[in-house]
């Protein structure tokens, strides 16, 4: 019961949000929102849940905008099987490097995840002939047999769909056996073998889940924007994605989406600021951290149940 009322005014809110916004630019802003919060929601897995910290992820959201584009244009491939191929591509490619990276710890897990996003992005420069290089490639439009989506509504429709499909799911792993082993081994390895937990397993078993969930959101974002280029596995990308995981609390479904929706909006919010973006970026992760360490969403809800108690 704690959890249907979050979703039903999660639903609630997805539905009624377009009726809201005042302008198509607003609900460009919105998809865009959907569209990282999916790949938010699957790094807040590894990262939240497992303890696991990666700053390479946007190497998995490249594998999804650009496997999509190069199997539905290189091998002409519907679009809408071409998103499920890239995912079990990702899945692949994750799961052969999950073991010997995440047998390191600390430091050097983040450094790992580091490289792979620098690979990628290597890969994705001078494979001119399948990725167009430096200068990107065009991306088809998304279809369902003849149906094409082209209008704001439509895609938004599906963004919102699956978001609530990530949400629900996110939530579900939160409160099984499956997600109190993972907070387990968050908390400690150590604890959780001796309790029984395959840690290794879990860890990339979670690897895994994560990686779809960024390359679903690649994917999509690929087909939505028509066009990709490699900046999309650059180093700032993976850091913009760890930072709204943490800006919005670790391990806190909700948290994820809303540090995908401010830091999405922030740079609409600054933009007549020429050039001092990052500086307003900066400061607003600096006094999180300092007043909030925990994140927005597990910071707030904490001082509403003192509030309450009081």
């Amino acid at each position: 019961m704690n959890q249907r009322l979050p979703l039903i005014l999660t639903a609630l809110a997805l539905i009624a949000l377009p009726f809201a916004l005042p302008n198509n630019f607003m609900l460009d802003i919105a998809i865009r929102i959907g569209l990282a919060a999916i790949a938010v929601i699957g790094l807040n897995l590894l990262m939240g849940f497992a303890g696991q910290i990666s700053i390479g992820h946007a190497a998995f959201v490249a594998i999804g905008a650009y496997g999509s584009a190069i199997v539905a244009t290189r091998f002409g491939w519907p679009p809408l099987l071409s998103i499920p191929a890239s995912a079990v591509g990702a899945a692949i490619v994750a799961w052969l490097i999950a073991k010997p990276i995440l047998r390191l710890k600390g430091h050097s897990l983040t450094m790992a995840t580091l490289g792979l996003g620098v690979i990628v992005n290597i890969v994705l420069i001078n494979e001119v002939d399948w990725t167009g290089g430096p200068d990107g490639m065009p991306v088809p439009p998304l279809a369902f047999g003849s149906f094409a989506l082209v209008k704001l509504g439509h895609w938004y429709i599906l963004v919102a769909a699956l978001l609530f499909v990530a949400i629900v799911l996110s939530l579900n792993l939160f409160g099984s056996p499956a997600g109190r082993a993972l907070r387990g081994l968050h908390g400690s390895e150590y604890a959780a073998r001796v309790v029984g937990v395959d840690v290794s397993a879990f860890k990339v078993r979670v690897f895994i889940a994560s990686a779809v969930f960024a390359t679903v959101s690649g994917s999509l974002t690929g087909h939505y924007l028509a066009f990709i280029s490699p900046s999309i596995a650059s180093f700032a990308h993976s850091v913009e994605l760890a930072t709204m995981v943490v800006l919005g609390g670790m391990s806190s479904t909700f948290g994820a989406v809303l540090g995908a929706a401010l830091l999405t909006m922030l740079p609409q919010l600054v933009g007549g600021l020429h050039g001092y973006e990052a500086i307003v970026f900066g400061l607003v992760l600096m006094l999180t951290m300092m007043f909030m360490p925990k994140g927005l969403v597990p910071s707030i809800a904490l001082r509403l149940k003192k509030n309450k108690g009081k």
